[in-house]
């Protein structure tokens, strides 16, 4: 397969990995009630801590999702 397909194929399966776990994340954040350690008001702050949160763990799971896919893929090399 040609490298530059290769490294675009990889790069969307990376971007789509990212916002998927992201909006999983966003998803069990809600499940919290977070709120409760902010004062009251602060429903902005509240919604930034909740994104920058899901960014945070979405980012570090699509991470380790996409490491352990790679290492996968290179577990045949053993055998050669």
């Amino acid at each position: 397969m040609d490298l530059i397909v290769q490294t675009g194929q990889q790069a969307l399966m990376n971007i789509i990995a990212n916002i998927i776990f992201i909006g999983m994340a966003l998803y069990a954040l809600q499940g919290l009630r977070i709120e409760q350690l902010f004062k009251k008001g602060k429903t902005f702050q509240i919604q930034l801590f909740y994104i920058f949160m899901s960014i945070v763990i979405g980012s570090t799971v699509a991470d380790f999702f996409l490491n352990f896919l790679s290492w996968s893929k290179s577990i045949p090399y053993i055998y050669q």
